[in-house]
């Protein structure tokens, strides 16, 4: 299940039906994003709403958003074949339900959301899938057709050609989504991709969980607001890099820090699933080619030290998350192609 990229055939619900749409939503603590794509992948239509709190408000805001996409991209609802969702807490994919999605409102009990939500719409078949998942499935999707275009070739219809990649969410922690050779990787526990909480300094700081100096306290959104907490109401990755792009000194060291520890997760990625892109994500990757120049630059200098690793150019790995399309709805749509 989870196979990533242009499958071959069209779509298939549970039921066997032949092609048809399918709809994707990335549900968070603020929005519900959302997406539709046609029998060949492609987005069509896409649906921004509010999330509402709690268990019913949930099902129903994730309803409502599959009925506004659907509507928006001029299709009925009878053709869709499959509803994906990501979404944030801990998630049972084969089960799908969901719990201590605290942002959401679902505490200690099990949610059965896939049930609930298959109930509203009809019967349409529903997976439910981890939020970091469902974009790193989005973000191998969007780049595999981009990278086909560019090249000429044509790969609808066949799976031989797969992407292989990590997405790096810089955000409040920091973790990665994993697609090793066109399949989604979640691990025996559900923990593959949680980098954040490999320890890098046995002298370093507390981190919550437990141990003591994780990446994760060097390369997040929240480490990088400790070394530089805002201070003028934007935010602080914005606030560093405007800093150090006038001259601070201070702001230039906190930037360079913190370029080299993402890319000392980049280059752990590599070394140990040799994927073929790290995709940066997360609110800090919103900075975009600032962002992207910076950790390229700390690679090449950490390169030169090694041999080895400049025969891995890891530099040209490393990749922004696309922003034209909500990458991580469109890969919830591409799990909800799954029988």
């Amino acid at each position: 299940m989870g196979k990533v990229g242009k499958r071959q055939g069209g779509a298939r619900s549970g039921t066997g039906r032949g092609p048809g749409y399918t709809v994707g939503l990335d549900i968070g603590g603020t929005k519900i994003l959302g997406a539709l794509l046609d029998p060949a992948g492609e987005v069509v239509a896409t649906v921004r709403r509010s999330t509402v709190h709690g268990a019913e408000g949930l099902v129903d805001g994730a309803a409502g958003a599959v009925r506004d996409v659907v509507e928006s991209g001029g299709v009925e609802l009878a053709a869709v074949v499959g509803v994906g969702l990501g979404i944030p807490g801990i998630v049972d994919h084969v089960s799908g339900t969901v719990k201590h999605a605290v942002n959401l409102g679902v505490h200690d009990d099990e949610l059965p959301l896939a049930e609930l939500l298959s109930a509203e719409l009809g019967g349409i078949a529903v997976v439910v899938e981890n939020d970091l998942n469902v974009a790193a499935v989005g973000a191998a999707h969007v780049l595999e057709r981009s990278e086909s275009s560019a090249d000429g070739e044509t790969r609808a219809g066949g799976s031989a050609e797969h992407e292989d990649l990590a997405f790096l969410a810089l955000g409040t922690g920091l973790a990665s989504g994993l697609v090793l050779d066109g399949e989604l990787r979640r691990g025996a526990s559900g923990a593959a991709g949680e980098i954040g909480h490999i320890p890098v300094d046995p002298l370093g700081p507390e981190c919550p969980c437990g141990q003591r100096g994780c990446l994760e306290r060097f390369a997040s959104g929240k480490a990088l607001e400790a070394a530089w907490p805002s201070r003028h109401g934007k935010p602080a990755p914005v606030e560093l890099f405007e800093a150090a792009r006038a001259g601070d000194e201070e702001a230039i060291a906190v930037k360079d820090r913190f370029a080299a520890a993402t890319a000392s997760a980049v280059r752990l990625l590599v070394l140990t699933t040799d994927v073929r892109h790290v995709v940066l994500g997360g609110g800090v990757a919103l900075l975009g080619t600032e962002l992207l120049d910076a950790v390229q630059d700390a690679l090449r200098e950490q390169a030169k030290v090694s041999s080895f690793l400049g025969s891995l150019k890891l530099a040209e790995r490393v990749r922004l998350a696309p922003t034209h399309v909500p990458v991580a709805a469109v890969g919830a749509a591409v799990l909800g192609r799954r029988s």
